[in-house]
C-alpha cells in the first residue's frame, strides 16, 4: 500500500469575485497545480471535486465532468458533498483510491463560488447543511448554532469571549503573510470585542468572511513520483473520517465534537503517530469557538484547556504548537467546496518549506489537516509527512 505524495497544489486568490465562474475558479487552481507538478494531464486517472452550494449559487449541479473538462481530463469525475467538509471528504476519496492501486495520479479539489448571490441568500444556502425540518425552519443559522455551542462550552468548562477574540487576533495575524489570503488585516483584542454582535456571544471577527475561491493538488503514487523523478516530499500518511447527528437537539453534548474524534483517532492510527508528534495543524474555524473545539478533539488539549490556547500564545507562531499559520478560515477565508484542499495544500507548504509562515515550524515533520462540515456532523482528518 502507498501512501500519496502531494505532488503539487495550487490555491486561487480567496475574495470576491462576483464576475468569475466556479469552473473559471477551478481551472486556474487545477491547472496551476499540473503544472507545478510536472504532471502530463493525460497521465491522471481520476478526479475528486469537493462542491457544497453549486446548485444554489450557479444554477449548476453535476459538476464533476464540468471541472473534469477545465482542466483538460478525460477521466472518471466525482463531485463530493458534505457541507464545508467536501473537500476534505475528496481527499479521503483521492487516497483511497491510490491506496487500493486504482490509480497512480489522482487530482483532489474543490471550488464555490458564493458571494455573487449576496449575503442573506449566502447564509440561507449554508443553512442547508443543517436539518431543515427540525432546525432550519425554526429559524437556525449557523452563526447561531455555533453560538449555542460556545455557550455550552462556556457553561461547562468556563471561558469568555475574550478568549475566542485572542484566536481571532492570532489568525488575522498569521494571515498578513499569505497572498491567498481574503482578510490581510491585523486586529487588536479590543477591535473583535467592540465589534457587532452577530449572536451572543459570537461577533464579527468570531466569523470566517462569505468567500468565492478554488484549490487542487495533484497526489500520486510513490512509484510513480519515483520513476519521473518528480519533487514529491510529502505524504499523507493518515486518514480518517467521522460522523454524528445532524440537528444540535439530538446529541447529548453541544460543548464536544465526537466526530472530529473519531476522525482523529483513525487517522493517527492510520499514520502510527498520535497527538504528540504533531508540529502544527490547519483547522476548521469557521468561527472561533470551532477553533477550540478542534484542538481538543485533536488530542492536543484536554477537554475545557483549549479556550486559553490562544490566549496564552501556544497556538500563535511563536508557540509551541502554532494552529491555522494560513490565517484560518477566519482570515484566509471559506470557500466551502475548497477549504479542504486548501489546508492540505498549506500543510503541505509549512512541511517543506515554501509557505511564507514556514519559519515558525522548521524542521517539522509533522502536521494534521482538520476539515469539518455544519455544526461537526461529518469530519475529516489527514496526517502528512516529510519522507525521507
Amino acid at each position: 500500500m502507498s501512501d500519496p505524495r502531494i505532488a503539487g497544489a495550487s490555491v486561487t486568490k480567496f475574495g470576491k469575485h462576483p464576475e468569475r465562474t466556479g469552473r473559471d475558479l477551478f481551472a486556474e487552481a487545477g491547472l496551476e497545480a499540473l503544472s507545478q507538478a510536472g504532471i502530463d494531464p493525460e497521465d491522471a486517472e481520476a478526479l475528486y471535486y469537493g462542491n457544497f452550494m453549486g446548485e444554489l449559487a450557479e444554477h449548476q449541479g453535476h459538476q464533476g465532468p464540468l471541472m473534469a473538462e477545465a482542466i483538460g481530463l478525460d477521466v472518471p469525475a466525482t463531485r463530493v458533498e458534505a457541507a464545508c467538509a467536501s473537500a476534505g471528504t475528496a481527499v479521503r476519496e483521492a487516497v483511497k483510491t491510490i491506496r487500493n492501486g486504482e490509480a497512480e495520479v489522482v487530482v483532489v479539489g474543490g471550488a464555490e463560488r458564493m458571494t455573487n448571490i449576496g449575503t442573506a441568500a449566502a447564509t440561507d444556502a449554508l443553512a442547508i447543511a443543517a436539518d431543515d425540518l427540525y432546525e432550519v425552519r425554526a429559524g437556525m443559522t449557523f452563526p447561531g448554532a455555533y453560538a449555542l455551542m460556545a455557550r455550552s462550552y462556556f457553561d461547562q468548562y468556563g471561558g469568555s469571549h475574550e478568549d475566542l477574540a485572542h484566536i481571532a487576533v492570532k489568525n488575522h495575524e498569521h494571515a498578513l503573510v499569505n497572498e491567498h489570503a481574503q482578510i490581510q488585516q491585523e486586529i487588536t483584542v479590543e477591535d473583535a470585542l467592540e465589534a457587532p454582535t452577530i449572536a451572543t456571544p459570537l461577533g464579527l471577527y468570531d466569523s470566517c468572511p462569505i468567500t468565492d475561491g478554488a484549490a487542487a493538488a495533484v497526489l500520486t503514487t510513490e512509484a510513480y513520483a519515483e520513476e519521473h523523478d518528480l519533487d514529491a516530499p510529502v505524504a499523507i500518511t493518515g486518514t480518517g473520517q467521522g460522523g454524528d447527528n445532524l440537528a444540535l437537539q439530538d446529541r447529548p453534548h453541544l460543548a464536544q465534537t465526537p466526530a472530529a474524534d473519531k476522525a482523529a483517532e483513525e487517522a493517527y492510527d492510520d499514520a502510527g503517530v498520535g497527538p504528540d508528534d504533531v508540529d502544527f495543524a490547519e483547522v476548521h474555524d469557521c468561527f472561533t469557538i470551532a477553533e477550540v473545539f478542534a484542538i481538543e478533539s485533536l488530542g492536543f488539549y484536554e477537554r475545557g484547556e483549549g479556550i486559553a490556547a490562544a490566549r496564552d500564545g501556544e497556538t500563535t507562531r511563536d508557540g509551541d504548537r502554532p494552529i491555522n499559520l494560513s490565517g484560518g478560515l477566519k482570515a484566509k477565508g471559506h470557500p466551502v467546496g475548497a477549504t479542504g484542499v486548501a489546508q492540505l495544500a498549506t500543510v503541505a507548504w509549512l512541511l517543506d518549506g515554501s509557505h511564507p509562515r514556514a519559519d515558525a515550524v522548521p524542521d517539522s515533520t509533522v502536521g494534521v489537516a482538520h476539515n469539518a462540515g455544519g455544526t461537526v456532523a461529518s469530519t475529516t482528518v489527514h496526517v502528512m509527512e516529510v519522507q525521507e
